[in-house]
């Protein structure tokens, strides 16, 4: 189960990676820099990449050429991957929400 810290986290992370000021509020993007519609790319790219990372190492040690440890962490690190995605994505729809119910 994803928490509210471990999203805060990985958002934090992915903010890190793309470059981003964690200045308070976030901004606008600056010069150069993608939005979050960039960092959602990011993201999804990660996720899929990890995935085919741990089809590749179960694969390999279906036929032999991989420890099973390597496969653990690559699924590991795939659900992970996974988790986060779901928990932005249950973010975003509950943002979405909250904006519904505003009065106009």
């Amino acid at each position: 189960m994803i928490t509210a810290l471990s999203a805060a986290n990985a958002y934090a992370k992915m903010q890190k990676a793309a470059g981003i000021d964690a200045g308070l509020g976030g901004g606008a993007p600056v010069q150069g820099q993608g939005g979050f519609g960039d960092l959602l790319k990011a993201a999804m790219s990660d996720a899929v990449q990890t995935s085919r990372t741990a089809e590749t190492q179960i694969a390999n040690q279906v036929q032999g050429k991989a420890e099973l440890i390597d496969v653990v962490t690559a699924i590991s690190a795939a659900e992970h991957s996974l988790e986060t995605v779901m928990a932005v994505r249950d973010q975003v729809i509950s943002a979405y929400q909250e904006i519904m119910r505003m009065p106009i």
